[in-house]
């Protein structure tokens, strides 16, 4: 859905002393020396949504809810606390409590963690609080509202990152939202860690996203758009879909048929058809309300809402995207 999330991306407030490393996370999947985190590279991630209540507090049992959906869906991993999971709308310890919550609920699946601040401290300590309690790998935002911090800047932040943690870390390539993308120097300067897993392009240029494909073959370049999952799935690399909140099972369908050796093309054409027809009703509603009310209404409850500054929908986006839902679910089979 067409979405203006910068203004998600506020500054988080004061400084948090680093944590200490805590247990260490399982060992990661080897794939030629190089520990990219997952079993498999062409995989389906579900950039999840974090559900609250009317109040807008942290709901773990929604959350809960939410979790064993995208399992059933069939989602091979889901990340945590990424743009989807408003990230940067949640405190430090909010955020701990969160990755807390979806690691007791991970079953099977795959878990990333955002651990992204505008600051190297708080980034690290969340980090840090990740890899104790077991998750997958990282996905790691550049230091937003500073446009564009010179490459130096940026490898040194990673490296504070990378010498900091021992799980898996993907870079999270953002740039109209977080105002800092990655560039080719930056990955070239960080191949020197066996950690460095890939990244999530979800700028959604075909020739941008063509180079990181050329010239990091050896890690998962995963696409964070549609329009960019042929190129991505051919090359041998997976995805994490924010279309996955509302259509986690269609989402999935696309790897199923891909590893079945199936039509996966078709169902991924199904799923953009969706997709379009929920943009259709959607009625001005902000994303973030509008994926978590369809995904409520599949799941069958419970009630999620956005958090602030996000409005909660009028009746009338909630009809209208009720009647979205009801025209994808008539959609003949792909």
């Amino acid at each position: 859905m067409n979405m203006n999330r910068r203004e998600t991306l506020a500054l988080a407030a004061g400084a948090a002393a680093i944590s200490t490393l805590g247990t260490a996370a399982p060992a990661a999947a080897q794939m030629g020396g190089r520990r990219l985190g997952s079993k498999e590279k062409v995989a389906y991630w579900v950039a999840t949504v974090t559900p609250c209540d009317v109040r807008g507090q942290f709901d773990p049992g929604a959350m809960k809810a939410v979790m064993e959906w995208h399992r059933k869906c069939g989602a091979d991993g889901v990340v945590v606390l990424g743009t989807s999971g408003e990230f940067a709308s949640f405190s430090v310890a909010e955020r701990k409590l969160i990755t807390e919550t979806a690691m007791q609920h991970k079953g099977n699946m795959n878990i990333m963690v955002g651990p992204g601040t505008s600051n190297i401290v708080e980034t690290i300590d969340i980090a840090k609080h990740a890899q104790s309690v077991g998750a997958d790998g990282l996905l790691a935002i550049p230091p937003f509202y500073f446009n564009q911090p010179p490459v130096e800047g940026l490898i040194d932040y990673y490296t504070r990152l990378f010498e900091a943690v021992s799980i898996p870390i993907n870079l999270y390539h953002i740039p109209g939202t977080s105002e800092v993308g990655i560039p080719i120097e930056l990955l070239k300067a960080l191949m020197k860690y066996p950690h460095l897993a890939g990244i999530k392009d979800s700028s959604g240029s075909a020739e941008g996203f063509a180079e990181f494909l050329k010239g990091f073959p050896e890690l998962n370049m995963r696409c964070g758009t549609s329009n960019n999952l042929i190129p991505a799935v051919e090359a041998g690399m997976g995805a994490i879909l924010a279309d996955g909140n509302m259509f986690s099972d269609k989402s999935a369908d696309i790897f199923t048929a891909y590893r079945a050796k199936g039509d996966w093309k078709a169902k991924l054409a199904h799923l953009r058809a969706a997709g379009g027809i929920m943009r259709d009703y959607n009625m001005g509603a902000n994303s973030y309300a509008a994926m978590k009310y369809v995904l409520s209404l599949r799941m069958g409850g419970p009630a999620m809402y956005a958090r602030t500054p996000y409005p909660q929908l009028t009746d009338a986006q909630k009809a209208s995207l009720k009647a979205g839902l009801d025209k994808v679910m008539q959609m003949p089979a792909a």
